[in-house]
C-alpha cells in the first residue's frame, strides 16, 4: 500500500508547522494580510493544519470535531473576486513549503492541492448563502482529486 501523503509530509506536526508557515507569509503579504485583517480564529493554524490534514490522507479530525467543508468554503464566500489576492495566497504556500523544507516532490504535490483546494474556497464570490449545505473536504492523493 502506499505512503499518504500526510504521512509522506511528517504527520500532523508537518501539517502544523505549514501552516503556521502558511499563516505568517500571509500576514507579512501586503495584499493576503487583508484577509484576515477582522481577525482569525485563536486556533486558525491548528484548525487549517487538521483540514489539510484530512485532505491529504490523515485522520478525519477536522470533519469530526470542528466542522464541514461547506462551513469553510462558507467562511471564505462573499467577498467578491479576488485574483491578485488569490495568486499572492498561493505564492505564500509555495515559498511557505520551502521554509518547512519538504523535499522538492512533496512541495510539487502539496501546491497542487492547494490550487485546488483554493479553487472550491472561492467558489462563491457573491455569498456565502450561496453555498450549499452537504459540501464533502475534498480530498487530495498523489495523482490529483480522489
Amino acid at each position: 500500500m502506499r505512503e499518504t501523503i500526510y504521512e509522506a509530509a511528517g504527520g500532523r506536526e508537518a501539517f502544523v508547522r505549514l501552516a503556521k508557515a502558511w499563516h505568517a507569509r500571509c500576514l507579512a503579504d501586503e495584499v493576503v494580510s487583508h484577509a484576515f485583517s477582522h481577525g482569525f480564529h485563536p486556533e486558525h493554524t491548528e484548525r487549517l493544519a487538521a483540514y489539510w490534514a484530512e485532505a491529504l490522507g490523515g485522520p478525519a479530525a477536522y470533519t469530526e470535531g470542528i466542522g464541514d467543508e461547506s462551513a469553510v468554503v462558507r467562511m471564505h464566500s462573499g467577498n467578491g473576486v479576488h485574483p491578485e489576492m488569490d495568486e499572492r495566497a498561493q505564492a505564500c504556500f509555495e515559498q511557505a513549503l520551502e521554509d518547512v523544507g519538504l523535499e522538492p516532490r512533496l512541495r510539487e504535490t502539496l501546491a497542487g492541492y492547494f490550487r485546488w483546494a483554493h479553487g472550491a474556497m472561492v467558489a462563491y464570490p457573491r455569498s456565502a448563502e450561496d453555498v450549499p449545505a452537504g459540501l464533502r473536504l475534498g480530498k487530495w492523493g498523489w495523482d490529483g482529486p480522489v
